[in-house]
């Protein structure tokens, strides 16, 4: 698309997009973090794969983001 015939996003919603991408970034990967800990009571264990989500929740967020940033 050309910038034309694009509408720009407001402030506010760029910062409410920009949240729920954080949102969807951030909290999978403390549930796990959080759970494993709690579970398996080695906290080694738990930030790697606390780690492991956050990079695959990260792979995502990037298809989604290019979703919910266009302007339709």
């Amino acid at each position: 698309m050309s910038d034309d015939k694009r509408s720009k996003l407001s402030i506010s919603q760029i910062a409410l997009r920009g949240t729920i991408i954080a949102a969807i970034i951030t909290i999978p990967s403390i549930i796990i973090f959080v759970l494993t800990w709690i579970i398996l009571d080695n906290l080694i264990y738990a930030a790697i794969l606390g780690a492991i989500v956050h990079f695959i929740a990260m792979g995502f967020s990037l298809k989604i983001s290019k979703k919910i940033l266009a302007k339709s």
